[in-house]
């Protein structure tokens, strides 16, 4: 026969399919229900569905106390559904979510050591694509009223379900939807199932509703009696005597209503908590267990309890414990220890303060998310880290409300449940890589988590309670402040890394990552080693960061070489010399970042060299300009932004302004052309700090007055010749000693920062303060005019221009 009998929807029904067996229940087309699976054949038909379509088909047993059903103890008639969700539980078995999609006959079955398989047949009613009759029509509304009287008698059903039969137009669906929704026993339930036609289905679904409307009648007139006859003490004992029913009906043999009560008793939940979980447990009583609503309604209550509402850990408030665990793990960042010692301090004198939101900026590999869990383990607190790179919906922090199918808690909730305190270090990780998107706004609403005067009372969209979060330490990272919004940024106390000096990589590699990468690849740090030197020049050659993570890899490469050497020679158990640098490229490969020894080169004329700042550290920028005889055209390369652009044409407009002084023909800039270039044209450059250094290397070049190479500088340029204050000074001064610069020229705004220094830095580099344009370039000029820049040249001198050049310095 054909592997497929026919499409049905959107499926193709295939002509063979495995067989789930079920136990008192006849399963309709279009229900969603869900099942519990946990006999061997059942798991093992569920496996081949999921294998092939998703597509089963049910069949009930005739004898529901069979354990090990065979062929000739099922129905002939049953439903095939789709599996739509499968869930594995902690006992091992599997909730299972079905819809119904047609009913089918078997025609065969097909024998399998795991599981049933049968050959089937797709059964339709034929009357179902005709006309109804006139008798056929008063069948239909007769049935459709009745069902309305049986839902409004019968209290296990939803009230709603009568409007919602009542909005169906398919009289097939219809009827099944009746038919799977009566409470009757199962073999009436399969006689519906195996109704021949339409109008047989509706005969059948008319006699059992006018005998259950009867018995419904009776009982209610019943109870009706019984309340009017006993008092309160005694309605509660037999309304406590059907609950006993109830829940043996619903098969509630493992004791979850009683684990779950007795979860609640035990629970120190605040009192809003407390009455909205009792609450929802009774409804959940109510319920069928197998319901869909069962089990979100389940899974609340276990966020409820879970949830650490009054749990706390005890705060090591000693200082010198604190201190120890922060040198041990952190060569450095003496900022941030001090701040984290002062926290401690404080906590020892008052026993409690409300939490502080430290932010941890700069460059990727300098340990912002290794020092937040070193501060957890100086307090003694748990640590959770939530990632926030890439966050663009507003629900992942404040979470999914119920009504939507599979919600859960936000990312805030879900890190307190998993630290199981109320008093964690909470680390909001890559803080500022948050997105924004139709979705909402993740940083809004972190906004609630962050600020002291509302984390006490804030409320998930799923969990609809107040959770206190004001005893959480917060601690966020960040790679630049720019991604912030500002009403964020004011939150938070922002402590900068600006990046390791090169002496302090060498004593981190030394102390941490050289030992740490041999253990980790096998080799005992006592028998092998990194020299001093091979550090040195690892660093020096091999890397190029404001942080470690470069040269932790470089490490761990130089690591495996040796492992490899060990293990072909077999000498892992014996001593080895350390690594010397003369070994290195045979280990790590010609080195990609050799700096050249700025005591080497010359001064130069057109160039200067200036300081950035990136998100991964500071960065020396060198600015070149060349003059060549032209009709005043000004060509910027580089990929240069627009304020970049802009500095540029400011620093050429004060040029011009200063043509007598430098001794400049007046109308010099329309007889050359300018080219101002800033070399790795591939990476975009834009910031507002450029100024002066496009300026002297522009001045350099009209005059052919060479530039110091030793000198570096930061500011912006106004038309006047005013400079500007800029920021990331600390990386920018980092940045200058690791590229050998011996002077720094910075804005006399910032001469403050200068304190903040390193004192490497200090020692290493020389600072000057300058607060305008003239200054500069007394400054950055190797030989400056005869008159100097603030006084007039002498006619007919040229400083050593070509007068081929178009330019003629005399005034």
């Amino acid at each position: 026969m054909s592997d497929t009998t026919r499409s049905e929807g959107d499926f193709e029904l295939p002509g063979r399919m495995p067989i789930l067996a079920l136990r008192d229940l006849v399963f309709f087309p279009s229900m969603v229900l869900p099942l519990l699976v946990g006999r061997p054949r059942s798991e093992a038909a569920l496996v081949e569905a999921q294998q092939d379509a998703g597509l089963l088909l049910l069949l009930a047993q005739r004898d529901p106390q069979l354990e090990d059903p065979t062929t000739g103890d099922l129905h002939r008639v049953g439903t095939v559904v789709r599996l739509v969700q499968s869930t594995e539980l902690p006992d091992g078995t599997r909730r299972v979510v079905f819809e119904g999609i047609t009913r089918a006959a078997v025609r065969r079955f097909i024998p399998g050591k795991e599981n049933f398989r049968a050959e089937i047949a797709p059964l339709d009613y034929p009357d179902a694509a005709t006309e109804p009759t006139a008798h056929a029509e008063a069948l239909f509304r007769r049935v459709e009223r009745m069902t309305r009287e049986y839902v409004h008698l019968h209290r296990e059903l939803p009230e709603d379900l009568a409007a919602r039969l009542a909005e169906i137009g398919n009289r097939v669906r219809l009827g099944h939807l009746i038919a799977g929704h009566l409470i009757v026993p199962a073999p009436e339930k399969q006689a519906f199932l195996e109704a021949e036609s339409l109008e047989a289905l509706f005969t059948l679904l008319g006699d059992t509703l006018t005998r259950e409307i009867e018995i419904l009648q009776i009982e209610d007139q019943f109870d009706r009696d019984m309340r009017s006859h006993i008092d309160e003490e005694r309605r509660q004992g037999y309304l406590n005597e059907q609950l006993r029913v109830i829940r043996k009906e619903l098969r509630d043999v493992d004791g979850e209503w009683s684990d779950l009560e007795q979860r609640l008793a035990n629970a120190r939940l605040p009192p809003p908590a407390q009455e909205r979980a009792e609450r929802e447990f009774e409804r959940l009583q109510r319920m069928n267990a197998a319901s869909p609503e069962a089990g979100v309604i389940r899974g609340y209550l276990d966020w409820i309890l879970t949830l650490p509402w009054d749990e706390r850990s005890v705060d090591n408030v000693d200082v010198g414990h604190a201190r120890s665990v922060l040198e041990e793990a952190h060569f450095g960042l003496d900022e941030v220890k001090d701040r984290i010692l002062d926290h401690i301090a404080v906590l020892s004198l008052v026993g409690g303060l409300q939490g502080p939101v430290l932010c941890l900026v700069g460059p990727p590999g300098v340990g912002k998310t290794s020092l937040g869990m070193s501060i957890a383990r100086s307090l003694d607190r748990r640590f959770v880290r939530v990632a926030l790179g890439g966050v663009r919906d507003e629900a992942e922090i404040r979470g999914h409300r119920r009504t939507y199918v599979g919600a859960l808690p936000g990312r805030v909730l879900q890190g307190m449940k998993k630290a199981a305190t109320r008093n964690p270090v909470f680390l909001l990780d890559e803080i500022d890589k948050v997105a924004r998107d139709g979705h909402g706004d993740p940083s809004a609403a972190l906004l609630e988590v962050l600020d002291a005067e509302q984390n006490r009372t804030f409320q998930d969209h799923y969990l609809e309670l107040e959770f206190d979060l004001s005893e959480v330490l917060f601690v966020a990272t960040a790679n630049t402040l720019a991604g912030i919004p500002d009403a964020l940024r004011d939150r938070m106390e922002v402590i900068r890394i600006p990046g390791y000096l090169d002496t302090e990589k060498r004593t981190i590699a030394e102390q941490y990552l050289v030992p740490a990468q041999l253990r980790r690849h096998g080799l005992d740090p006592d028998q092998f080693g990194v020299s001093s030197e091979a550090v040195s020049r690892i660093i020096e050659d091999y890397t190029r960061e404001a942080g470690v993570r470069e040269l932790d890899r470089s490490l761990a490469r130089v690591s495996r070489k040796l492992a490899r050497e060990a293990a072909e020679a077999g000498t892992s158990g014996k001593t080895r010399a350390p690594v010397q640098p003369s070994e290195l490229k045979a280990l790590l490969g010609p080195p990609p970042h050799r700096r050249t020894e700025r005591e080497a080169e010359s001064d130069r004329v057109g160039m200067a060299i200036g300081l950035a700042w990136t998100p991964v550290g500071g960065e020396v920028l060198e600015v070149e300009v060349v003059v060549v005889p032209g009709t005043g055209e000004m060509r910027l390369t580089g990929t240069l932004g627009d304020v970049m652009k802009e500095s540029a044409m400011a620093a050429f407009t004060f040029a011009r302004s200063r043509s007598r002084l430098l001794g400049l023909r007046p109308h010099f800039h329309q007889e050359v052309d300018l080219h101002i270039h800033i070399p790795e044209g591939a990476t975009p450059k834009d910031g507002p700090s450029a100024g002066i250094t496009i300026a002297a290397a522009l001045i350099s070049a009209l005059t052919g007055v060479s530039t110091r190479h030793d000198v570096a500088m930061t500011g912006e340029i106004t038309l006047g010749g005013r400079i500007l204050p800029v920021g990331g000074i600390k990386e920018k001064a980092v940045a200058a000693l690791r590229n050998g610069m011996r002077t720094v020229l910075i804005p006399a705004g910032n001469a403050m920062e200068l304190e903040l220094l390193p004192t490497e830095v200090l020692e290493r580099v020389a600072f000057r303060t300058v607060e305008r344009m003239d200054e500069v370039l007394d400054l950055i000029l190797v030989a400056a005019p005869d008159a100097g820049i603030n006084e007039p040249r002498n006619p007919g001198s040229h400083s050593g221009v070509s007068t081929d050049s178009g330019l003629h310095l005399s005034q």
